[in-house]
């Protein structure tokens, strides 16, 4: 998708401080953090978001989480806690058309995690 945000970091045509990579996926700082620590979590593949995943994305999805649990230990938020958020839809807080999942840590999040 050329008009989509994560697929030009993806392809680095936008810089992004990227804390994981590989061929399928890739993770990266949000730029308007909501937490101490904030990484998005997101496949190469364009999915636009959770609603588009099909039968055949069963292994990236599953992979994310793998790499969730990386991230979180290298990060050393799996000592404290951690929470994990995918937005699904423009009701649900989607900004971006592309599946991402939140990693939010660093800090006491406290128990709502809505407003």
């Amino acid at each position: 998708m050329s008009d989509c945000i994560f697929c030009k970091i993806i392809d680095k045509e936008l810089p992004a401080k990227i804390v994981y990579e590989d061929e399928e996926m890739i993770a990266f700082y949000d730029i308007n953090p909501a937490a101490k620590v904030h990484v998005l979590v997101i496949p190469k593949k364009h999915i636009p978001s959770l609603i588009d995943v099909a039968e055949e994305d069963a292994g990236i999805i599953s992979k994310i989480y793998v790499v969730i649990n990386k991230i979180v230990k290298d990060l050393g938020l799996d000592k404290s806690g951690f929470r994990v958020i995918m937005n699904c839809g423009e009701d649900g807080g989607q900004v971006v058309g592309h599946l991402h999942f939140h990693i939010l840590g660093g800090e006491h999040l406290g128990t709502k995690i809505v407003r």
